[in-house]
């Protein structure tokens, strides 16, 4: 399963320099026609905001794979290695659930806003919507994944703080 997660990774991190470009391109180009041919694209803007929403998701699961997130390290390392255990598979557990807000609230979004279209580009805003079943999805079998390994390895020695497997 770990290595579908990291070609997973490789493919979002692929698309997230896609939609980069894109948004320079779009941002960029209206700029030099905004002020050199005082005209410009008229859905730079919003196509902007839709692709920086869905790049910072992305970039959200990439970082949740690779264990770049924001983390309580040092405290949990201060603990016991048996503690230390038990305190990673809760915290794990925390995370689904706030995975499962997030896929709930977004399902819920999305499903209201389907009907509902952008004023300039014409789009459902449920694609805008939509990234957040995307991020609950992804994170969701990364974080089972995780905790599927954390309970398979309780009696296992714990890596030090701050490792990164991916980076190995």
């Amino acid at each position: 399963m770990k290595k579908w997660i990291d070609r997973y990774c490789r493919f979002l991190a692929m698309i997230m320099a896609l939609l980069l470009a894109i948004m320079v391109v779009l941002v960029f180009g209206n700029v030099v026609l905004r002020y050199g041919l005082n005209s410009g694209i008229t859905i730079s803007e919003e196509l902007s905001r839709w692709l920086f929403v869905w790049l910072t998701f992305m970039g959200a699961v990439v970082a949740l794979h690779e264990k770049a997130h924001m983390s309580m390290g040092e405290v949990a390392s201060a603990l016991p290695p048996s503690i230390q255990r038990i305190v990673r598979i809760v915290v794990l557990l925390l995370m689904l659930w706030v995975t499962w807000l997030i896929f709930s609230g977004s399902l819920s979004q999305t499903q209201i806003n389907l009907e509902n279209y952008a004023p300039v580009t014409g789009l459902s805003q449920g694609w805008f919507y939509g990234v957040g079943i995307f991020f609950a999805v992804s994170t969701g079998v990364i974080l089972l994944t995780d905790l599927w390994e954390a309970i398979r390895n309780m009696n296992a020695p714990l890596p030090p703080p701050h490792s990164n497997s991916h980076a190995e």
